[in-house]
């Protein structure tokens, strides 16, 4: 199968070694001065160059030393950050309870809201009947992001939200977002684990699967 290769397909990575060579298709190699320029300009912006100054610097300090809880309290507070939203999975409320402790105990205001909120049934946004079985109630992220958004929180924390949840949390939240907990039901929230075992236990994963769709 043709397919134009990319970053996703390199075994390198000289862009961040800077110990080797590029191969031909290295998008370092393609981007055009107007893209690079364009990105560039993006930190113009102040609030991109204080996040982009507050990632650079949490990354650097606290690299194999802190957990991501403690990064993301790190993020908060260099980025000026005094009033954080949750948008958590149901499932994941005991999560959100200990995370909203946590933040409170570091000084922070932390306003919550679970993906439940508004008890709107599945069948009211179009879904059949029988996606009922995992629970009547739809995930709201909209109207996640929007309480929030009335809120005036600086940083929102996503806590598990679903594949595609998220999307619609990230479309609508007005303020940056960071991502605490990726949901998989099957894998305990890990979803690389399904990564590291394609050549055994998800060897399945290697072969086209249609009924993904």
């Amino acid at each position: 199968m043709d397919f134009c290769k990319s970053c996703a397909d390199c075994g390198v990575i000289n862009c961040h070694t800077m110990a080797g060579e590029f191969p031909d298709y290295c998008v370092s190699l393609n981007i055009t001065p107007e893209q690079y320029a364009e990105a560039m300009s993006c930190y113009d912006d102040p609030e991109t160059h204080k996040l982009a100054i507050a990632a650079g610097e949490v990354e650097y300090e606290g690299f194999g030393k802190l957990t991501r809880v403690e990064e993301t309290i790190m993020f908060a507070r260099k980025m000026g950050a005094k009033k954080l939203g949750i948008a958590n999975c149901a499932a994941l409320i005991k999560e959100a309870n200990t995370l909203a402790r946590i933040l409170r105990i570091h000084g922070f205001e932390v306003f919550g809201v679970t993906c439940k909120a508004g008890t709107t049934p599945k069948t009211a946004i179009g879904l059949y009947e029988d996606c009922e079985k995992t629970g009547k109630n739809v995930c709201n992220p909209a109207l996640q992001a929007k309480i929030l958004n009335d809120e005036k929180t600086d940083l929102n924390i996503v806590l598990g939200l679903c594949v595609g949840h998220d999307s619609i949390f990230y479309k609508y939240s007005e303020v940056p977002c960071t991502t605490m907990i990726v949901k998989d039901k099957v894998l305990v929230h890990n979803p690389a684990a399904a990564l590291y075992s394609t050549g055994f236990f998800y060897k399945r994963l290697m072969k086209n699967n249609e009924d993904l769709k």
